[in-house]
């Protein structure tokens, strides 16, 4: 089993940036690791991921703005969002899982933090 619990979600303007911060634990070696968001009224998408190699991929809507990182022990992962827009306005999850074939896809992954809230304004 993993844990993951995560934070560093707020309300900020358009243009700015925030950091979220999720921390895994239990059994967490072997992990892929993605970030994940669901506007109302829509599906929970991919943004952004990283395999048990160090390799990243991100969603279109997203890259060059959005940056995944982890941790030398890779139990805390990070989303570093700068030049933030209305739309990337959602709870923002992030999950974990084993032998991830597409890394973006939501129905891959087993575990899940609570989520947190990002709203941009402005």
């Amino acid at each position: 089993q993993v844990q993951l619990v995560e934070s560093g979600g707020g309300s900020v303007q358009a243009g700015g940036s925030l950091r979220l911060t999720c921390v895994a634990s239990g059994y967490t070696t072997q992990l892929f690791m993605g970030w994940f968001r669901q506007a109302p009224g829509k599906e929970r998408e991919g943004v952004a991921a990283v395999d048990m190699y160090g390799s990243t991929t991100y969603s279109d809507s997203v890259k060059g703005r959005f940056t995944i990182s982890q941790d030398d022990a890779r139990n805390t992962l990070y989303l570093q969002m700068n030049n933030l827009k209305p739309e990337d306005s959602a709870v923002y999850y992030c999950a974990a899982g084993r032998f991830i074939a597409t890394m973006l896809e939501t129905l891959e992954y087993n575990f899940w933090g609570q989520g947190t809230q990002v709203t941009v304004f402005s």
